[in-house]
């Protein structure tokens, strides 16, 4: 076996990335004394310096995904948007009534579901196909008379498969249904562009992006804004919608970050799927590995795949030298198989053999093909002992 590496090579991308140098810069400028240290509330000189540059950083958010600025809300990340946008609309309705979502949903969109499900509304689960695909028609045929909201994510964050969302919003909108959209793992990788796709909730956040944690907002349209109740009380910041004293310096890292995507995003795809289809021609060698997920309609960074006859834990233990995941970082705790696999119709054993890889801007060639020898070699390695 090969010692391990000082430093682990990262391929976990879809868990969180490195700020970006130049982001960190320029959140460095909002901290201190002799910074735009204020308080955007205010309105002394100190305040208005720093409104300023809130509202520039929402200006940079909006024109990620082509929208106006005044339709930006912040938030503390996805988490909290997509809070936001289902316990919203639910409180906003007159009384408990339908939501549609799919089975392979982040946590943060199937739990507040399943709490509203405790309250008595009623929640339709999608199942994808075995591609991981939520098809148009599924969602036509499960809206309902009392129907309030359809949630359907764009880029899953366990497979990187793609959702065809502006379908999904022409069918919602056939009906006035609002769509809310978790984009944590698109936005910035993929071109979103609201101008031209109907969805009326987004959800966005910094740490996916090369930008900080602790910061996402949430996109609202103009037609859902008075539709839409807050979470969070106490001063009425964000239009009512979002208390709270904004944080300037990780607002201001949100906002470059996405204008460095906008600027940067098509080489960083290109170079990144690249980097991921030399991963998956090398994996795919191993005999047995499956990949699993779209094989086109997919994130250029994400790519799972399961081994067959190797417990997933276990190879992740053997690799020392690479810091990657089985799953989700929100069930990095859990040991049961991932909820995403099983509803692609994968049995226990194949979910649990299973691991993801994702790359981003800061990675390179060799850490795929340090990558593809430390599989190998431990996949190799536990077959032969296996029972």
């Amino acid at each position: 076996m090969s010692s391990p590496q000082t430093e682990p090579v990262y391929l976990d991308y879809a868990a969180t990335a490195p700020v970006d140098p130049r982001v960190a810069t320029a959140m460095s400028g909002c901290l201190t004394r002799t910074g735009v240290f204020g308080n955007p509330a205010s309105q002394h000189h100190f305040g208005r310096l720093a409104r300023a540059r809130v509202e520039q950083a929402r200006a940079q958010v909006a024109c990620l995904i082509g929208a106006a600025p005044a339709q930006i809300i912040w938030t503390s990340g996805a988490t909290e948007s997509n809070n936001l946008a289902i316990f919203g609309t639910a409180r906003a309705a007159a009384k408990a009534g339908h939501i549609v979502t799919a089975r392979t949903e982040h946590k943060a969109v199937l739990d507040p579901c399943r709490r509203l499900e405790q309250e008595g509304w009623r929640v339709t689960y999608l199942t994808p196909d075995r591609d991981g695909i939520i098809e148009p028609l599924q969602v036509h045929e499960a809206i309902g008379a009392d129907t309030v909201l359809v949630s359907i994510m764009h880029a899953n964050n366990e497979i990187g498969v793609i959702q065809d969302i502006e379908a999904i919003a022409r069918v919602c909108h056939e009906r006035d249904l609002p769509l809310h959209v978790d984009a944590a793992q698109s936005a910035g990788k993929l071109e979103i562009d609201l101008r031209r796709c109907a969805v009326d909730l987004l959800s966005l956040t910094a740490h996916k992006l090369y930008g900080p944690k602790g910061i996402g907002a949430l996109y609202v349209s103009p037609q859902r804004r008075a539709r839409l109740r807050p979470l969070i009380y106490g001063g009425g910041h964000e239009r009512g919608l979002r208390s709270g004293t904004l944080a300037v310096h990780q607002i201001v890292g949100f906002g470059l970050a996405c204008e460095l995507c906008v600027r940067e995003r098509g080489e960083d795809a290109q170079r990144i799927e690249a980097l991921r289809m030399r991963l998956w021609e090398g994996l795919r060698s191993i005999e047995g590995a499956l990949l699993n997920g779209h094989p086109t309609r997919r994130v250029a960074g994400i790519l799972n795949v399961s081994f067959p006859g190797v417990e997933g834990e276990s190879l992740l233990l053997g690799l020392p030298e690479l810091a990657l995941s089985t799953g989700s970082a929100c069930n990095s705790d859990s040991d049961e198989p991932s909820y995403v696999l099983r509803a692609l119709g994968r049995d226990i054993e194949l979910a649990q053999s299973s691991l993801r890889f994702s790359l981003g801007r800061f990675s390179c060639e060799r850490d795929v093909e340090v990558a593809l020898g430390a599989v190998r070699r431990e996949v190799q390695r536990l077959r032969a002992v296996a029972p």
